[in-house]
């Protein structure tokens, strides 16, 4: 998914424009431009900063329009998982189109080098987490955790994280959070 283009179509649907959505967010005029542009791609902090400004969670703006089937959906093969990870790590959402969610179930694979972003992740939900391969560095406020295989992690949302691989290898995890606020 084009995350430019598709930011502007729920920026118009919202009847905003890129200064009031700047405002609403607290960026600047040039960053939602940027953005709308394909000139930079946000990390996954700063665009639930600037979709805090619409107000729209990032299942719902990476969700193309789903109509609900009569039957709910309970298996997904991987082909099925959206992806709503951004630049190099991959978090893939299982059960995109369950109605009323609430817990976001992920996927999560950091490559060798990538990080959740500069900016510390923040947002009123709990998380929980379990290392499936791999290394990954957490962060929680100013304390820094390191993680490996069968390693897992619960915390409060609310305080500044973040997450970096500073290994060499793929790092996989499987993640929740409540409410599905993600």
């Amino acid at each position: 998914m084009d995350v430019g283009i598709r930011l502007k179509e729920v920026r118009i649907l919202n009847n905003l424009s890129q200064r009031e959505l700047a405002k609403r967010a607290g960026v600047t005029n040039s960053t939602i431009s940027m953005i709308e542009k394909n000139s930079v791609s946000p990390s996954i902090s700063s665009l639930k900063k600037v979709l805090n400004g619409i107000p729209i969670s990032l299942v719902d703006f990476f969700a193309e329009e789903v109509n609900q089937p009569k039957t709910q959906q309970v298996v997904y093969t991987p082909e099925e998982l959206m992806d709503i990870g951004t630049g190099d790590v991959a978090m893939k959402l299982v059960g995109k189109a369950f109605p009323r969610r609430q817990m976001t179930f992920l996927v999560e694979t950091y490559p060798p080098g990538s990080d959740t972003g500069t900016e510390m992740l923040q947002n009123d939900a709990e998380e929980g987490g379990l290392v499936l391969e791999g290394k990954i560095e957490l962060t929680i406020g100013s304390e820094v955790f390191m993680l490996s295989k069968n390693d897992s992690y619960y915390f409060d949302n609310n305080k500044p994280h973040r997450f970096r691989n500073i290994s060499n290898k793929i790092c996989k995890i499987v993640s929740a959070t409540t409410p599905g606020n993600f």
